[in-house]
């Protein structure tokens, strides 16, 4: 007879969830997760998935506009919001299906409803039945985070909402300036909205490099969205279907729709945490866990969001299969963190691997900048006023490249491949040595011979 229920019980059916709970159940454990909401999790069902839709769909005006230089003549093109929406709704549901129908395939039982712990072995589920487990994943990702409650916050929409709203608002206010902020200024800027994004530091994109941010902002401010730094929200007046946005410097704007994208949280609210001993990460507000995965209640684990380390997909899945491969695989795997290819699907779009200039220079003595801004050979023909960016960090010391940025099209796919280079430590000498491709954007990478900036640090005295 054994012990407990079940091997494994995972709380929480998104990415990093199912991809544990699928291989745990394929080393023979016997697997239960559960989801409360929808499987797939935030990034399928109201994150990365829907929100890449939203940008396709958005990107089609410039793409109309940008027809007639190529001799192209396009009817007055009409846009239907409750068309896009429901074809997207139609592509969650089937996602959400598959990650279900995956997650039985592999032996796993799903079941829908919210878990919490009893004890740290039980979790109750919410039909009342109780079931044990051997060993318990924590991966209930995140959730939005609006911040300090200021008059009027309930007329607030999140990334949650932004999804399912009925029409197509004509101006709306953001507040934010991380990626969330700025892909969804580009979506509705895109659809034709008067957008105002409103963040508090003195330029979006806090923690990239800096000439990404300059770049992006005013490839944005050229597109026509207004970007208010330096102040916030103070407070939000409804009048019938119009809104008025109140900010710290004194000014006002109206809209239809005011959204919050400042932060998110990890969601440990709730869960019956206080009867297991797992501890908070008091800097980050997440689950605290070791390279492992390992929370310090030795059979409880968490990964994904819920730990606040590295808040992307990838991250959470590559994170729920060490999990499976250490615990039940028989074989020891840990996470490197390092190196994390990065997107922001903004237009125009950001893709980033590796170490800023300005992390390169507090780590290494010496470090030469390699960048070159350009307007695409397609806004030749168009017309459209836009420019790329492409910049390699190098440690000068060992010429490896330790960073590479790019913003403009395709750039996402760019440092996808790019990733690979990086992680394998090639040096500036192995992308000289690669023949370009012409005509490209992407040659760029390869045929930059001449550094833009050579920085020694001077020795302590």
């Amino acid at each position: 007879m054994n012990e407990f229920d079940v091997d494994l019980f995972v709380i929480g059916g998104g990415s990093g969830g199912v991809r544990a709970a699928r291989i745990a159940a394929g080393y023979g454990a016997k697997v239960m997760i559960a989801e409360e909401y929808r499987m797939g999790g935030t990034c399928v069902i109201r994150g990365c998935v829907p929100k890449k839709l939203l940008v396709y769909a958005s990107h089609i005006r410039h793409d109309v506009e940008d027809a007639a230089g190529f001799g192209w003549t396009i009817p007055q093109a009409t846009f239907d919001w409750p068309t896009l929406i429901a074809n997207k709704d139609r592509e969650i549901a089937r996602l959400e299906a598959a990650y279900t129908s995956n997650v039985e395939k592999s032996g796993a039982r799903v079941v829908k409803t919210r878990a919490v712990f009893e004890d740290p072995h039980t979790l109750r589920l919410g039909t009342g039945e109780t079931v044990t487990a051997k060993h318990v994943l924590i991966a209930t990702g995140g959730a939005p985070n609006h911040g300090q409650a200021i008059p009027g916050i309930e007329h607030v929409i999140s990334s949650n909402e932004v999804f399912h709203l009925p029409q197509l608002p004509k101006r709306i206010v953001i507040q934010g300036g991380g990626y969330i902020a700025l892909e969804f200024a580009c979506i509705f800027a895109g659809f034709g909205s008067d957008v105002t994004l409103i963040y508090r530091g003195d330029n979006i994109l806090r923690g990239f490099d800096e000439d990404v941010r300059g770049h992006v902002r005013d490839e944005m401010e050229k597109d026509g969205i207004t970007i208010l730094t330096g102040c916030t929200v103070n407070k939000v007046d409804k009048h019938g279907k119009e809104f008025t946005t109140h900010l710290s410097n004194g000014s006002s704007i109206a809209s239809d729709q005011v959204m919050f994208a400042i932060g998110r949280h990890p969601a440990v609210a709730n869960l019956g945490l206080e009867k297991t001993g797992v501890a908070i990460n008091p800097k980050n507000g997440g689950i605290a866990v070791d390279g492992s995965s390992r929370t310090s209640v030795p059979h409880i684990y968490a990964i994904g969001d819920v730990t606040h380390r590295i808040n992307l997909t990838p991250v959470a899945i590559r994170e729920g299969h060490a999990f499976a491969d250490t615990v039940f695989g028989k074989k020891t795997v840990e996470v490197d963190h390092a190196d994390i290819p990065t997107a922001v699907f903004s237009q125009p779009e950001v893709g980033t691997v590796g170490l800023t200039e300005a992390q390169a220079r507090a780590s290494f003595a010496r470090v030469d900048i390699y960048k070159a801004s350009f307007r695409p050979m397609k806004a030749t023909l168009s017309g459209r006023d836009t420019r790329m960016l492409m910049k390699l960090v190098v440690d000068a010391s060992t010429d490896r490249v330790v960073g590479c940025h790019i913003v403009g099209d395709g750039a996402a796919e760019m440092v996808q491949v790019l990733g690979i280079a990086v992680k394998m430590k090639a040096t500036k000498a192995d992308f000289d040595a690669t023949m370009a491709l012409h005509p490209t954007a992407a040659e760029e990478l390869v045929t930059m011979r001449t550094p833009s900036a050579r920085h020694v640090r001077e020795a302590a005295e």
